[in-house]
């Protein structure tokens, strides 16, 4: 008879998330459901506001990539206004862009899906001396990874053990054995863990110069930008750089050698070789070079065939909410799309723990909406920027891609994994962080010869303009949609990279990437359920943020119930 595994909540992601599975007498995944249980409710409080603010406020969707909602927002206004705004301002956009990636991609790494490879305690008795040569055998020039600093790291963590209080490391499934780094391996990759604090540091410290502060900028608005004098000043165009350079010699050292090195050790782990059953790939331009030039370009891959590639039709994306908290008749495209919530509640019935309220899967089961595109789901995100541009023929993406690969002695039907997934994100970062000093060089061209940064919006309160915009956040494609009527918003839609990802099962019964990747994995140990940690950290969650808004004269905005005792 099968068994119920509930894990609520996963940690370690943003938002909240819960995942139910189903596994047989051997421990396999047969099912599993997604869902998200908060609702994010911004489409529902930017209506009937003026579209100037809106930025500012549905960055507040997410605490972690604040800029992504920020400037999709602007730049969907923008594109309903039919404005066309300066190049400067583009370039400084996409430098922050560039910031925010690498800043994410490595707390991602490091912080949120690091230890779901890393065993904290294997590490305490692991050799300094031993470890600071296995680090050799994958960057000639190693960081923090000296005997010493090795030993120090140790020590470190062995006084957290001694207290009782693990901190970050609390509650780990220590022992699994789906762990494959040797202790030294495990010591190697907890230094970059806590040198991966520092690093983080700068990188936010790089978003902040042209965007005032990191999270939640303010620097961008709809026209152009505001940080001029920071664009202008050669002493602050020269920080960017110099904190360019000290977060990529991070990476090139430190995040490129942890995932060669996770590829050599787990390159038996069923989890770590399976975790990808949506095929289907989807992402749009991003990163602007020069003028008219993406590093990364839209695109579509249908079930995991590099010989085609088709472009993004923005008219083909609809949303499901059978599955969802939400009331529609049929799918809607954002355009038209509603956001009315329907909560229904759980069901009581038996799991691995005993008796627990848990998802109604055949009912409504997650606030999270299921995006489709032509019909089929779809998963974003760097895997599907890196497998689309690399059937495109991306010359710097299949440099990159080919060498990783042969470095790591994979082939590539592995980019269609959870090793895969992960691995991605790094290449990603490491793409960009080689290929961004040519929108930083075209900026300091452009400026010599234009300084303009900003065209002044105009808004005919007797017109109704629609526009939309995509981008390439870091969790994957992120757009936003918008209708203004009466100078305000009148519908406000955001489909979101996790919502693609995490979205329940449709109406035609197909899952969406989180739910189909755990199908078909065996569990070691269904009450410690690394493998399911393993796979959905590799997406990077980024669930609907709890938002709270207080009107200036204490007027309440709006009250929402949910009974959360099922």
């Amino acid at each position: 008879m099968n068994k119920r595994v509930v894990i609520d909540p996963i940690t370690r992601i943003e938002g909240h998330l819960r995942v139910e599975v189903e596994v047989d007498a051997d421990n396999v995944i047969q099912k599993a459901w997604a869902s998200s249980t908060l609702w994010r409710g911004i489409e529902v409080i930017v209506k009937d506001r003026s579209p100037l603010d809106v930025g500012l406020m549905v960055q507040r969707i997410c605490g972690v990539c604040t800029y992504s909602h920020y400037r999709c927002s602007t730049e969907a206004i923008e594109n309903a206004l039919g404005m066309s705004i300066p190049v400067n301002a583009k370039y400084i956009r996409s430098l922050m862009m560039t910031a925010l990636h690498l800043h994410d991609h490595i707390v991602h790494f490091y912080h949120l899906h690091g230890l779901d490879w890393v065993d904290v305690v294997s590490a305490l008795s692991a050799s300094p001396a031993k470890a600071a040569q296995v680090a050799m055998q994958y960057s000639d020039t190693p960081i923090a990874c000296g005997e010493g600093d090795l030993r120090q790291v140790q020590q470190r963590v062995k006084g957290l053990v001694d207290t009782g209080k693990l901190g970050p490391f609390a509650n780990g499934y220590w022992g699994n054995k789906t762990y494959k780094f040797s202790p030294e391996q495990n010591l190697i990759a907890l230094s970059h863990y806590l040198k991966a604090l520092e690093v983080q540091r700068v990188a936010a410290q790089m978003l902040a110069i042209f965007g005032g502060k990191s999270p939640h900028p303010q620097s961008i608005v709809v026209g152009g930008i505001t940080s001029v004098r920071d664009m202008l000043s050669p002493a602050r165009l020269q920080e960017w750089k110099q904190k360019l350079d000290e977060v990529g010699n991070f990476i090139e050292n430190a995040y490129y050698p942890d995932i060669l090195m996770a590829a050599d050790a787990f390159k038996t782990e069923p989890s770590a070789l399976g975790g990808l059953n949506v095929k289907n790939f989807l992402c749009t331009d991003e990163f602007l070079l020069n003028k008219g030039e993406y590093l990364f370009t839209q695109g579509v891959v249908k079930n995991g065939d590099l010989s085609k590639v088709f472009d993004l039709n923005p008219d083909d994306i609809k949303e499901d909410v059978t599955h969802s908290w939400y009331t529609a008749d049929a799918p809607q495209h954002p355009y038209q799309g509603t956001t009315i919530p329907d909560y229904t509640g759980f069901v009581e019935r038996d799991t691995i723990n005993g008796k627990l309220p848990t998802l109604n899967e055949d009912g409504k089961y997650s606030w999270v909406k299921s995006p489709r595109y032509q019909g089929e789901a779809y998963e974003v995100g760097p895997l599907a920027t890196l497998i689309v541009n690399y059937a495109r023929g991306n010359e710097v993406v299949v440099k990159e891609v080919d060498a990783f690969l042969n470095k790591a002695g994979l082939p590539v039907t592995a980019l269609f994994t959870t090793l895969g997934r992960t691995a991605g994100r790094m290449l990603q970062s490491v793409i960009n962080l080689r290929e961004s000093e040519k929108t930083f060089n075209a900026l300091v061209s452009n400026i010599e010869v234009d300084e303009s940064t900003y065209i002044e919006p105009v808004i005919d309160p007797s017109k109704v303009y629609e526009g939309h915009q995509m981008i390439e956040a870091p969790r994957g494609m992120l757009s936003h949609w918008i209708r203004i009527k009466d100078g305000k918003v009148e519908n406000y839609q955001a489909v979101v990279p996790t919502t693609w990802n995490a979205g329940p099962t449709d109406v035609n019964g197909k899952m969406g990437p989180y739910e189909a990747s755990l199908v078909g994995i065996k569990l070691e140990d269904p009450t410690k359920p690394l493998e399911v940690l393993r796979i959905i950290h590799s997406f990077d969650p980024c669930m609907s943020c709890s938002v709270h808004v207080m009107d200036y004269n204490k007027q309440s905005l709006g009250a929402f119930k949910v009974n959360t005792a099922g």
